[in-house]
């Protein structure tokens, strides 16, 4: 089966926000409770903007989720809490980038996700010599990254399938799970982006790693389609890719995969 090369990571991140920034930065008492602070914040939020969300500074990253295609391998995993620290869960995500050199897809990545990976992994002094490779850095290959690089918007190194397919008009952005469900598959299951923080004061730690890694995966299959559609594969590859994804999937022994396969039309 005929695989893009570099190896492809898929990745997708969830937030919540950052309480103990807010307090530090608007000198808050102590006596104000982590939600009553996030409340406080949404509803300036609210007054300023018309929304309740937060500047990417301060949105505290709690899992990474991941798909690796490598060769013959496919892995789905997430970094998170309470596991790791959001310093740390950041600094693997990179260090990743620093082994493999995979080209990563995202949706809205360039949007969302990596802003703010890079406002918070500086705040935790995190190091990203590969991601930030512009051409003029110590790797054999660099030069090559001054033509196609991580953090240029029109590189492919990155390829942030949201931005691409709408040619760079915000307006002409689609949901990921309005498209994956357009195609036949699963697209978002018992969540979405703004129901994070409601499971995070909940305790439901498990079910916002279970959501962000089946993102990932909408986001992969989507991605697999568009190899078809710019004549990297052909049908007949894209329906094996497909299938491989839908058995390593089934092997799988957790429920959110099971209720995701429940949930793909065959």
């Amino acid at each position: 089966m005929r695989n893009a090369s570099p190896p492809v990571l898929i990745f997708d991140i969830e937030t919540i926000p950052d309480v103990g920034g807010y307090r530090r930065l608007h000198d808050l008492s102590a006596d104000l409770s982590d939600d009553e602070v996030a409340e406080l914040a949404f509803a300036k939020r609210r007054v300023s903007h018309g929304n309740d969300f937060l500047p990417l500074h301060l949105q505290r990253v709690v899992t990474i989720s991941c798909v690796l295609r490598l060769g013959n391998e496919f892995r789905v995993w997430s970094l998170s809490e309470p596991e790791q620290g959001e310093g740390e869960i950041i600094q693997r995500f990179y260090d990743g980038i620093e082994k493999f050199t995979p080209q990563i897809v995202s949706w809205n990545g360039g949007g969302f996700d990596l802003p703010v990976l890079h406002y918070r992994g500086m705040i935790h002094g995190v190091s990203a010599p590969r991601y930030w490779d512009l051409g003029d850095g110590d790797y054999a290959d660099s030069r090559d990254f001054k033509w196609n690089n991580y953090i240029s918007r029109y590189h492919t190194r990155h390829l942030d399938l949201m931005d691409l397919l709408a040619l760079y008009q915000p307006r002409a952005s689609a949901p990921l799970d309005d498209l994956a469900k357009l195609m036949g598959f699963p697209g978002k299951l018992g969540m979405d982006g703004g129901k994070v923080w409601e499971a995070w004061q909940g305790g439901r730690i498990g079910e916002i790693r279970d959501y962000c890694e089946t993102d990932v995966v909408n986001t992969y299959l989507v991605f697999t389609q568009f190899r078809l559609l710019r004549g990297e594969i052909s049908r007949q590859t894209r329906d094996e890719e497909v299938a491989f994804v839908r058995e390593q999937l089934a092997s799988l022994d957790k429920v959110h995969w099971q209720e995701f396969l429940a949930a793909w039309p065959v």
